[in-house]
């Protein structure tokens, strides 16, 4: 049986070579027919750490390497924008005391 390969997207990366990815899928209602979003989060292996928060990944189904992680990172197919920069906030007061 060949082995499924999701694509979705790292939201934590805080485990040790481990990263949490979520994957939406689009579904027609049953009854509506309106097209709508489900999600569903899963813990999937990443030996070098190597993958941030925002990371759009590649991940393949494997044996249990853990109670929760069955799953590992297989490349990336878009990288994050970057990270958010903390504003200084003293550097801001003092500049906005002098006008």
């Amino acid at each position: 049986m060949p082995k499924r390969i999701l694509i979705g997207t790292v939201t934590s990366d805080k485990m040790d070579k481990s990263v949490t990815v979520k994957v939406e899928r689009k579904v027609k209602h049953p009854l509506y027919g309106k097209i709508i979003r489900r999600s569903k989060k899963y813990h999937a292996h990443d030996e070098d750490n190597a993958f941030n928060v925002g990371d759009t990944v590649r991940i393949e189904e494997t044996k249990p390497i853990s109670k929760t992680k069955s799953w590992r990172v297989l490349d990336t197919v878009q990288a994050s924008k970057g990270v958010a920069v903390e504003a200084d906030i003293e550097v801001e007061a003092a500049a906005g005391s002098t006008t």
